[in-house]
């Protein structure tokens, strides 16, 4: 997704969790556990409304790729066993190509059609709302 804005603003909006239940759809409550010794947010717990109900999960952000990359591995999930993705983030045409990857998976089976219904509505949730906090 193209963004109307320089890489830096795009990941200096996707790496301040704490302001995510202003702007991220679903995302109740952030809470940061840890940070690296830099002081960014190196652990951080979500509360987030999915599926009918409220779900909590854990990340660890990677800063290794930034500005161009920030990543995270699910560290802890009370639905999720598997919460891992990336933005990706290239300086184009005046602005910031940002691209999302996710790899989830729940603790409960559920029917690959609804997974890959989810999935779909999640990456186009995330962008949509990153794209407009960015822009706005």
């Amino acid at each position: 997704m193209q963004v109307d804005a320089p890489l830096e603003r795009c990941y200096e909006v996707a790496s301040d969790f704490e302001r995510y239940p202003e702007w991220a759809g679903g995302i109740k409550q952030v809470t940061v556990v840890d940070r690296d010794d830099q002081g960014r947010p190196r652990r951080v717990t979500y509360r987030a409304g999915g599926l009918g109900r409220s779900v909590s999960y854990t990340l660890e952000y990677s800063y290794d790729e930034a500005p161009g990359r920030l990543g995270w591995v699910q560290v802890a999930g009370d639905l999720t066993r598997r919460l891992d993705g990336e933005y990706v983030f290239a300086a184009r045409d005046g602005g910031t190509e940002v691209t999302y990857h996710l790899l989830a998976e729940l603790k409960v089976p559920i029917p690959g059609f609804v997974k890959r219904r989810a999935e779909t509505l999640v990456l186009g949730t995330a962008l949509k709302d990153l794209k407009r906090r960015i822009e706005s």
